[in-house]
Protein backbone atom coordinates (compact mmCIF):
# COMPACT_ATOMS: atom_id res chain seq x y z
CA UNK A 1 0.00 0.00 0.00
CA UNK A 2 2.61 2.55 0.70
CA UNK A 3 4.35 1.85 -2.60
CA UNK A 4 1.55 1.99 -4.36
CA UNK A 5 1.24 5.66 -2.86
CA UNK A 6 4.60 6.38 -3.01
CA UNK A 7 4.43 5.46 -6.92
CA UNK A 8 1.09 7.93 -7.23
CA UNK A 9 2.83 10.58 -5.43
CA UNK A 10 5.73 10.28 -8.21
CA UNK A 11 3.17 10.50 -11.06
CA UNK A 12 1.79 13.75 -9.81
CA UNK A 13 5.06 15.01 -8.98
CA UNK A 14 6.07 14.35 -12.51
CA UNK A 15 3.28 15.32 -14.64
CA UNK A 16 3.05 18.80 -12.69
CA UNK A 17 6.84 19.25 -13.54
CA UNK A 18 5.68 19.01 -17.35
CA UNK A 19 4.80 21.82 -18.78
CA UNK A 20 1.36 22.15 -21.05
CA UNK A 21 0.82 24.25 -23.92
CA UNK A 22 -2.13 25.18 -25.69
CA UNK A 23 -0.45 24.85 -29.01
CA UNK A 24 2.32 22.99 -30.51
CA UNK A 25 3.78 23.98 -33.62
CA UNK A 26 6.53 20.70 -34.61
CA UNK A 27 7.95 19.62 -37.74
CA UNK A 28 11.33 19.57 -39.79
CA UNK A 29 12.59 21.65 -42.55
CA UNK A 30 14.55 19.88 -44.74
CA UNK A 31 18.69 20.87 -45.26
CA UNK A 32 18.29 23.91 -42.97
CA UNK A 33 22.18 23.39 -41.48
CA UNK A 34 21.87 27.04 -39.12
CA UNK A 35 18.88 29.38 -39.40
CA UNK A 36 15.74 30.72 -36.36
CA UNK A 37 12.40 29.93 -36.77
CA UNK A 38 10.16 32.38 -35.74
CA UNK A 39 6.47 31.32 -34.29
CA UNK A 40 4.34 34.71 -34.95
CA UNK A 41 0.46 35.56 -34.94
CA UNK A 42 -1.29 38.76 -35.44
CA UNK A 43 -2.25 41.04 -32.45
CA UNK A 44 -4.20 44.16 -33.21
CA UNK A 45 -2.81 45.82 -36.73
CA UNK A 46 0.70 43.51 -35.59
CA UNK A 47 2.45 40.84 -36.49
CA UNK A 48 4.21 39.67 -33.06
CA UNK A 49 6.29 37.05 -32.26
CA UNK A 50 5.63 34.13 -29.93
CA UNK A 51 8.22 31.95 -29.82
CA UNK A 52 11.51 31.17 -31.60
CA UNK A 53 14.11 28.51 -31.83
CA UNK A 54 17.55 28.56 -33.21
CA UNK A 55 18.23 25.25 -35.17
CA UNK A 56 21.86 24.21 -36.14
CA UNK A 57 22.86 20.99 -37.46
CA UNK A 58 19.20 19.56 -36.53
CA UNK A 59 15.98 20.66 -39.04
CA UNK A 60 13.73 19.07 -36.13
CA UNK A 61 12.06 22.05 -34.37
CA UNK A 62 8.85 22.45 -31.76
CA UNK A 63 7.06 25.68 -30.81
CA UNK A 64 4.60 26.59 -28.56
CA UNK A 65 1.52 29.25 -28.15
CA UNK A 66 -1.26 30.17 -26.38
CA UNK A 67 -4.61 30.40 -27.84
CA UNK A 68 -8.04 30.48 -27.07
CA UNK A 69 -9.75 30.39 -30.37
CA UNK A 70 -8.27 29.43 -33.82
CA UNK A 71 -6.72 31.67 -35.43
CA UNK A 72 -3.92 32.02 -38.29
CA UNK A 73 -0.27 31.57 -37.51
CA UNK A 74 2.93 32.39 -39.21
CA UNK A 75 6.16 30.13 -39.30
CA UNK A 76 8.84 32.31 -40.30
CA UNK A 77 12.60 31.18 -41.61
CA UNK A 78 15.77 33.57 -41.06
CA UNK A 79 18.77 32.02 -42.40
CA UNK A 80 21.93 32.91 -41.32
CA UNK A 81 22.33 35.07 -44.52
CA UNK A 82 19.11 37.08 -43.36
CA UNK A 83 16.76 36.05 -45.85
CA UNK A 84 12.80 35.36 -44.67
CA UNK A 85 10.64 33.12 -45.83
CA UNK A 86 7.31 32.33 -44.07
CA UNK A 87 4.05 29.35 -43.98
CA UNK A 88 0.79 30.93 -43.02
CA UNK A 89 -1.39 27.91 -41.44
CA UNK A 90 -4.75 28.16 -39.31
CA UNK A 91 -4.24 26.56 -36.08
CA UNK A 92 -6.10 25.48 -33.29
CA UNK A 93 -5.70 23.97 -29.69
CA UNK A 94 -3.55 20.77 -29.71
CA UNK A 95 -0.41 20.18 -32.19
CA UNK A 96 0.44 21.33 -35.82
CA UNK A 97 2.61 19.52 -37.65
CA UNK A 98 5.02 21.51 -40.80
CA UNK A 99 7.33 19.89 -42.72
CA UNK A 100 8.92 21.49 -45.67
CA UNK A 101 11.89 21.76 -47.35
CA UNK A 102 14.73 24.82 -46.91
CA UNK A 103 15.11 25.02 -50.84
CA UNK A 104 11.18 25.55 -51.29
CA UNK A 105 10.13 26.62 -47.74
CA UNK A 106 6.64 28.25 -48.63
CA UNK A 107 5.86 25.74 -51.39
CA UNK A 108 7.18 22.30 -50.17
CA UNK A 109 5.42 22.98 -46.83
CA UNK A 110 2.84 20.01 -45.46
CA UNK A 111 0.96 20.96 -42.90
CA UNK A 112 -1.15 18.36 -40.93
CA UNK A 113 -3.35 19.71 -37.51
CA UNK A 114 -6.53 21.43 -37.68
CA UNK A 115 -9.51 21.21 -39.44
CA UNK A 116 -9.92 24.70 -40.20
CA UNK A 117 -6.35 24.16 -41.90
CA UNK A 118 -8.03 21.09 -44.20
CA UNK A 119 -10.90 23.41 -45.01
CA UNK A 120 -8.52 26.35 -45.70
CA UNK A 121 -6.74 24.09 -48.18
CA UNK A 122 -10.15 23.08 -50.37
CA UNK A 123 -10.40 26.86 -50.53
CA UNK A 124 -7.29 27.84 -51.71
CA UNK A 125 -7.32 25.14 -54.60
CA UNK A 126 -10.42 26.62 -55.76
CA UNK A 127 -9.01 30.14 -55.95
CA UNK A 128 -5.75 28.75 -57.77
CA UNK A 129 -8.32 27.98 -60.88
CA UNK A 130 -9.90 31.85 -60.25
CA UNK A 131 -6.10 33.45 -60.25
CA UNK A 132 -5.28 31.06 -63.44
CA UNK A 133 -7.92 32.72 -65.37
CA UNK A 134 -6.37 36.12 -64.13
CA UNK A 135 -3.00 35.51 -65.39
CA UNK A 136 -4.46 33.97 -68.69
CA UNK A 137 -6.31 37.29 -69.06
CA UNK A 138 -3.59 39.77 -68.18
CA UNK A 139 -1.08 37.65 -70.68
CA UNK A 140 -3.91 38.42 -73.19
CA UNK A 141 -3.73 42.16 -72.37
CA UNK A 142 0.11 42.28 -72.79
CA UNK A 143 -0.20 40.35 -76.02
CA UNK A 144 -3.24 42.84 -77.58
CA UNK A 145 -1.49 45.79 -76.58
CA UNK A 146 2.30 44.34 -77.73
CA UNK A 147 -0.07 43.87 -81.59
CA UNK A 148 -1.71 46.96 -81.21
CA UNK A 149 -5.34 45.97 -81.37
CA UNK A 150 -7.33 47.71 -78.68
CA UNK A 151 -10.14 46.31 -79.88
CA UNK A 152 -9.91 43.65 -77.63
CA UNK A 153 -9.09 45.49 -74.70
CA UNK A 154 -12.82 46.25 -73.42
CA UNK A 155 -13.60 42.36 -73.71
CA UNK A 156 -11.01 41.36 -70.96
CA UNK A 157 -11.78 43.97 -68.92
CA UNK A 158 -15.16 42.71 -69.12
CA UNK A 159 -13.97 39.02 -68.47
CA UNK A 160 -11.52 40.28 -65.77
CA UNK A 161 -14.99 41.74 -63.85
CA UNK A 162 -16.69 38.64 -64.29
CA UNK A 163 -13.77 36.59 -63.05
CA UNK A 164 -13.81 39.02 -59.56
CA UNK A 165 -17.24 38.69 -59.41
CA UNK A 166 -17.19 34.92 -59.45
CA UNK A 167 -14.11 34.67 -56.93
CA UNK A 168 -16.09 36.58 -54.28
CA UNK A 169 -19.51 34.97 -55.20
CA UNK A 170 -17.79 31.72 -54.62
CA UNK A 171 -16.31 32.86 -51.19
CA UNK A 172 -19.27 34.02 -49.74
CA UNK A 173 -20.60 31.35 -50.60
CA UNK A 174 -17.93 28.47 -49.41
CA UNK A 175 -18.05 30.83 -46.11
CA UNK A 176 -21.87 30.35 -46.02
CA UNK A 177 -21.79 26.99 -46.46
CA UNK A 178 -19.06 26.75 -44.06
CA UNK A 179 -20.41 28.61 -41.12
CA UNK A 180 -19.63 26.34 -38.30
CA UNK A 181 -16.00 26.72 -39.06
CA UNK A 182 -13.70 29.95 -37.77
CA UNK A 183 -12.61 30.15 -41.41
CA UNK A 184 -15.73 31.56 -42.41
CA UNK A 185 -15.47 35.44 -40.98
CA UNK A 186 -11.83 35.32 -41.43
CA UNK A 187 -12.14 34.92 -45.02
CA UNK A 188 -14.75 37.71 -44.89
CA UNK A 189 -12.60 39.56 -43.13
CA UNK A 190 -9.10 38.52 -45.70
CA UNK A 191 -10.52 37.91 -48.87
CA UNK A 192 -13.67 40.34 -49.44
CA UNK A 193 -13.47 42.91 -46.48
CA UNK A 194 -14.33 45.59 -49.44
CA UNK A 195 -17.28 43.62 -50.41
CA UNK A 196 -20.92 45.01 -50.29
CA UNK A 197 -21.63 45.33 -46.83
CA UNK A 198 -24.75 43.02 -47.39
CA UNK A 199 -22.60 40.03 -48.63
CA UNK A 200 -20.91 40.74 -45.92
CA UNK A 201 -23.32 40.35 -43.28
CA UNK A 202 -25.39 37.66 -44.20
CA UNK A 203 -21.93 35.74 -43.81
CA UNK A 204 -22.35 37.16 -40.39
CA UNK A 205 -25.84 36.15 -39.43
CA UNK A 206 -25.02 32.78 -40.68
CA UNK A 207 -22.54 32.08 -38.26
CA UNK A 208 -23.11 29.66 -35.68
CA UNK A 209 -23.03 30.96 -31.80
CA UNK A 210 -19.69 29.38 -31.34
CA UNK A 211 -18.45 30.66 -34.29
CA UNK A 212 -19.61 34.34 -33.50
CA UNK A 213 -18.15 34.18 -30.19
CA UNK A 214 -14.48 33.45 -31.73
CA UNK A 215 -11.79 36.11 -32.37
CA UNK A 216 -12.69 36.51 -36.23
CA UNK A 217 -16.35 35.86 -35.45
CA UNK A 218 -16.06 38.70 -33.12
CA UNK A 219 -13.95 41.02 -35.45
CA UNK A 220 -16.02 40.56 -38.67
CA UNK A 221 -19.20 42.08 -36.13
CA UNK A 222 -17.11 44.65 -35.46
CA UNK A 223 -16.11 45.35 -38.71
CA UNK A 224 -19.50 45.43 -40.44
CA UNK A 225 -20.36 47.41 -37.11
CA UNK A 226 -18.02 50.39 -38.06
CA UNK A 227 -18.89 50.12 -41.83
CA UNK A 228 -22.63 51.15 -41.02
CA UNK A 229 -21.21 53.45 -38.22
CA UNK A 230 -19.82 55.10 -40.84
CA UNK A 231 -22.23 54.83 -43.70
CA UNK A 232 -25.08 56.49 -40.71
CA UNK A 233 -22.86 59.54 -40.44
Amino acid sequence: MKRLSLFILISIIVSCGKETHDLTVKGTVKNLKKGTLYLKKQQDTTIVTVDSIALNGDPIFELHSKIETPEVFYLYLKESDGDNSRIEFFADKGVTEINTTLKNFFADAKIIGSEQQKLWDDYKKAMAKFNEKNLELIKENLEIQQSGDTSQIGRIQKEYDNNLKRRYLFTVNFAINNKDSELSPYLALSEIYNAQINLLDTINKSLTPKVKASKYGKELQQFIDDIKSEENQ
